[in-house]
């Protein structure tokens, strides 16, 4: 989860999108985010290392199977698109990580709550002054509510 937190919070463009897909389901999310549609041959000769034909296309059905792609069929081919934006594809994996560690006993609760904390706070000063405003904000928006 630490791992996932700094490389969120370092912007790293190489960061997992989802803890579980493998790498190879990564580089392959990262071809279609950056080209859009693609067939399978498009993926392959993109993807930057020695694989066989049959695994780019094994690990294109994997992803369509998960939901994570989108398929249509083009002539004799079948042309794959991501089904999510990589930023709402991160924005869902983050509040699945989160609701998960929310859901969970209060140790967990506090270890989400801590690890985040120190995370943040050892890689950038400036995100923690602007969680800091966030959750000043939304303690407002709260009592504001509670009001009403």
């Amino acid at each position: 989860m630490l791992h996932f937190f700094k490389n969120r919070i370092r912007g790293n463009s190489s960061a997992a999108p989802s803890p579980d897909l493998g790498n190879l389901e990564i580089r392959v999310m990262e071809i279609l985010w950056a080209r859009g549609e693609s067939s399978v041959r498009d993926v392959f000769e993109r993807i930057g290392r020695p694989l066989a034909y049959t695994t780019v296309m094994t690990t294109l059905e994997r992803l369509f199977k998960k939901g994570l792609l989108l398929r249509e069929k083009s002539a004799r081919a079948f042309l794959y698109s991501p089904a999510f934006s990589r930023d709402e594809w991160e924005r869902r994996r983050a509040g699945d990580l989160v609701a998960a560690f929310l859901g969970g006993p209060q140790p967990s609760r506090e270890l989400l709550v801590s690890s985040l904390l120190d995370a943040v706070g050892q890689h950038d000063e400036a995100l923690l002054s602007e969680l800091e405003k966030k959750i000043r904000r939304r303690r407002k928006e709260i009592s504001r509510r509670g009001e009403s």
